[in-house]
């Protein structure tokens, strides 16, 4: 199954509340090598700008304003991403502004069996600190040069080195069931000989007591 690795930027929290998507980028790969293949689309929220929101992307009102509107470019996304696996960062904001807006058309919503949470990942294995995603960044040394707002595509690229990261793709494994493993303990040992008991001459244990004694003299007076 291929991948998606999925961002999207909004004009607030909650679609909820009344905030909509103004930005979707999907990056494909097949076992995390990208294939080429990306969904990108900046979209017209029909309404106003937060000042909180533009801050984020830098994305106003004017500049949105003649670009596709959700119900224009639903199709085709749904297309891009229909029968694989969905990666995004804090799923939990992006599905629930994706299905709210395709609800809202009357398509149909993406199953969320489909979808990997990075943030829940990150989350299990650095419990108790930060797991943003410039936190993950960060912590795996992945430049962020290039990050100065949020950008859904950006995003998307970064995503896939930290989740790389997270699976521990790039570093190496140890298995101590492997090959290597199974030869060492493989080796026979005769344990019979570990159990002999060997009988000494009194001649041997004489001599043994001579020595004791001499060492006894030598390291206590």
């Amino acid at each position: 199954m291929s991948e998606i690795f999925l961002d999207t930027e909004t004009t607030g929290l909650s679609f909820n509340d009344g905030h909509k998507i103004v930005e979707i980028a999907c990056i494909e790969t097949n076992e995390l090598i990208p294939s080429k293949k990306i969904f990108h689309k900046l979209i017209n929220p029909k309404r106003n700008m937060p000042e909180e929101a533009f801050k984020i992307h830098g994305f106003s009102s004017d500049f949105l304003s003649d670009k596709e509107t959700f119900d224009q470019i639903a199709d085709d996304f749904l297309n891009f991403i229909k029968g694989k696996k969905i990666i995004i960062h804090n799923a939990n904001f992006d599905i629930g502004f994706l299905n709210g807006e395709l609800s809202s058309i009357k398509k149909e919503i993406i199953n969320k069996k489909l979808v990997v949470d990075s943030l829940e990942i990150a989350r299990n294995k650095f419990p108790g600190v930060s797991n943003s995603l410039d936190a993950l960044c960060k912590r795996f040394n992945i430049d962020l040069s290039r990050r100065t707002k949020h950008n859904a595509l950006l995003d998307c690229e970064l995503l896939r080195e930290v989740y790389i990261n997270l699976l521990d793709a790039k570093e190496p494994q140890f298995n101590l069931s492997s090959t290597q493993y199974e030869a060492r303990s493989s080796v026979k040992i005769d344990k019979s000989y570990s159990k002999k008991i060997v009988d000494i001459s009194k001649k041997e244990l004489d001599s043994h007591k001579n020595f004791l004694k001499s060492e006894i003299k030598k390291n206590f007076y």
